[in-house]
């Protein structure tokens, strides 16, 4: 099984709702997949995890899947979404001084793709 794990930093909009295609794509075909939130992209987060929003469904279909991981916990606070980030249901994570550590996803044989 192939195992991939994406690390969208991007904040645009646009390019994360490719991310989260590409996440359901892989997941369809049998891929072990993940999502791990980082950079300015975790500010997306909550705007996409209200059901308001054009793609919410998209997001909820990634979310509920068991693809979303995480969103880096020094990236929400420091843009002051964290307390979103929760709320929405997205775990925070941070191992590596408060940012998801890449290594460990190698070290589990995930091949890493950043955005």
């Amino acid at each position: 099984m192939k195992k991939v794990v994406l690390f969208p930093f991007n904040g645009e909009e646009m390019c994360f709702i490719h991310v989260l295609l590409n996440a359901g794509d892989m997941k369809r075909k049998g891929y072990d997949v993940r999502l791990v939130v980082e950079g300015a992209a975790v500010a997306l987060l909550p705007r996409l995890a209200n059901p308001e929003h054009p793609m919410h469904q998209l997001f909820a279909r990634v979310a509920e899947s068991g693809i979303l991981y995480g969103a880096c916990k020094a990236c929400s606070a420091k843009l002051g979404v964290a307390d979103a980030v929760i709320a929405a249901g997205i775990t925070l994570v941070g191992e590596m001084g408060g940012h998801p550590a890449m290594s460990d996803w190698i070290d589990e044989g995930f091949q890493v793709i950043t955005f």
